[in-house]
């Protein structure tokens, strides 16, 4: 049955994409929900909920409520604790429940807005999507309402000006991986403007229209670039640096459309410009495989993309990512696979030599493949947050894991070949040694007859 996982874990939902998306930016996030169900968000989905304060609320919507409508109750109590807290912003998020009642969140944020002269966003969440719809759809609206426009001349030749988008700890923990992204490009000469949204404030987001180009590390940030490339022909380039030959690709990219970008703002001509929006790195047919083995690797697909093309570089592997969360058409590399189901993605296993996904895959997995663990933040939750690796800074936690079992199974092959060869040679002298002892027999034969 689609959309049922029989054995294996779950996403976060798009209501706790948007509480992770907007945490640390000064805002009110409310969910529209039963009470107590924030506690699996706080519990599960955000390991900054003990050290690092948050305005997110449940609104505690009774039965009653919820059957006979009652908004006002729930525009109310916003209403109070704003005048309270001061937040910068209001977000109502979406769950089942309101859903299921017709709930208008555009109408109710207005209303909201205009009783507390503070911006609302209504995002019409469902529960039934990934939380990469809804930090995609925070962080989108996010960016129309408060992005600047850039001011003030390009100057050629100045550092290239770059925004991270997507950065969530859902997809990345709090494991260090951020402040790589940002070692990185700052070692590639590159200056970041905004990084949406981990370790930025709203008013540093505000900024992020100076920018040359976006890097989006995760599809929650493709919402957000899409606004800054129409409202400021900002381009995006989508991908990680994860291994050296990928991370070279990227830098080399991000380098090529911000000059492009430079160049349209200095002359003021948008023509063909569009086609620099989104570009992916994909080593197609820059480094041919040469091994036959697959690797198949399960989840967020900008990540997953990102190390398979590393793995695919540096090991030679044929690579093919499943991507088990939202993402647009032409995200993905052609020959990887849209498996938002359980059902989806048992079949694609069937081929693989190496699977790469999260420990709560395994049960679903061939044994005839190698599983290699990369927890997720979205998927697991808190039960294997100390094992989340920073990719970025150590890829070869993933990469040697290959190579380590490609030099065992070359081993092997070497010891099954010289002891087939071995057989074949005792088996040689075997049968010679027979044939020999056949030939003596009949010659013994022979003279004992010519005797007679």
């Amino acid at each position: 049955m689609k959309q049922t996982a029989r054995i294996i874990s779950t996403y976060s939902a798009d209501v706790m994409g948007v509480c992770s998306a907007l945490y640390e930016l000064g805002g009110m996030t409310v969910m529209h929900d039963a009470s107590g169900c924030n506690s699996t968000y706080t519990t599960h989905d955000e390991p900054r909920w003990s050290d690092q304060d948050s305005m997110v609320f449940i609104s505690g919507i009774s039965e009653m409520e919820a059957i006979m409508g009652d908004d006002e109750k729930l525009i109310g109590d916003i209403e109070e604790a704003a005048k309270e807290l001061h937040p910068r912003f209001i977000a109502v998020a979406g769950t089942p429940i309101p859903t299921m009642t017709g709930f208008d969140f555009e109408a109710v944020a207005s209303v909201i807005e205009q009783r507390t002269g503070i911006p609302a966003f209504g995002f019409p969440t469902t529960g039934m999507n990934t939380y990469i719809h809804g930090a995609s759809m925070a962080l989108e609206g996010i960016a129309e309402r408060f992005v600047r426009p850039p001011e003030g001349p390009v100057y050629p030749g100045s550092r290239i000006r770059v925004n991270i988008l997507g950065l969530t700890p859902l997809d990345f923990s709090t494991n260090g991986t951020d402040a790589s992204i940002v070692k990185w490009l700052r070692g590639n000469d590159f200056e970041v403007v905004s990084k949406w949204a981990m370790g930025c404030s709203l008013d540093e987001l505000a900024c992020a229209g100076v920018a040359d180009v976006n890097l989006v590390i995760s599809a929650a940030g493709l919402g957000a670039g899409r606004v800054m490339y129409h409202k400021f022909g900002i381009p995006s380039v989508i991908g990680l640096p994860i291994g050296p030959k990928q991370s070279e690709y990227l830098s080399d990219a991000l380098t090529r459309t911000a000059e492009g970008y430079r160049m349209m703002r200095m002359s003021g001509v948008e023509d063909g410009f569009s086609g620099l929006t989104s570009i992916k790195i994909h080593p197609n047919d820059l480094d041919p495989v040469h091994k036959e083995e697959m690797v198949v690797l399960i989840g967020e697909g900008i990540t997953n993309f990102s190390l398979a093309n590393s793995i695919r570089f540096e090991t030679g592997h044929k690579t093919k990512v499943l991507c088990a969360t939202e993402c647009p058409a032409g995200i993905l590399r052609e020959w990887d696979v849209m498996t938002p189901d359980e059902d989806d993605i048992i079949p694609e296993l069937a081929d693989a030599a190496y699977i790469i996904a999260d420990p709560m895959y395994k049960p679903i997995c061939p044994d005839t493949a190698k599983f290699i663990p990369l927890p997720s933040e979205a998927f697991s939750g808190r039960l294997y947050r100390d094992d989340i690796p920073d990719l970025i800074a150590h890829p070869e936690i993933i990469l040697e894991q290959i190579e380590d079992s490609d030099v065992s199974s070359a081993k092997e092959a070497e010891i099954s070949e010289n002891a087939d060869s071995s057989r074949k040679t005792d088996e040689t002298v075997r049968s010679e040694a027979a044939e020999n002892s056949v030939r003596n027999t009949r010659g013994k034969s022979g003279g004992r007859a010519a005797r007679r």
